[in-house]
């Protein structure tokens, strides 16, 4: 078992920047993949990015790239999501997840999840 827990979210304004924690705890967080998602109401659960093991390579959705950075620190146990110039549109309760087989942009292959946080951002 992996238990996430995310942290970070908050009300920003448009333009403005929030770094997302993910701490992971229970089994090695360095033999997991870690993944962002996102889902706003009425909508399907949104992948964002991903990161290896190792952290050497990352992987993002075109939505986001350039201005969200995943990253993690295995010595910590924790991921992160550096999101910056924010949009009204990127309002959403952000998960992380955690998956054992390599990183992958399907909800459904992650098998452990975080109870979410929320991000709204104001226009």
């Amino acid at each position: 078992q992996v238990q996430l827990a995310e942290s970070g979210g908050g009300l920003v304004q448009a333009g403005g920047s929030l770094r997302l924690s993910c701490a992971a705890s229970g089994r090695t967080f360095s033999n997991y993949a870690m993944g962002w998602f996102r889902q706003a109401p009425g909508k399907e659960r949104e992948f964002l990015a991903a990161i290896i093991r190792g952290g050497g390579s990352q992987l993002y959705a075109d939505s986001v790239k350039g201005r969200f950075t995943i990253s993690r620190d295995n010595a910590k146990n924790t991921a992160y999501l550096q999101m910056d110039s924010l949009k009204p549109a990127d309002t959403a309760v952000y998960y992380c997840a955690a998956e054992a087989h390599g990183y992958a942009v399907v909800p459904a292959l992650y098998k452990y999840w975080g109870q979410g946080t929320q991000v709204t951002v104001s226009s």
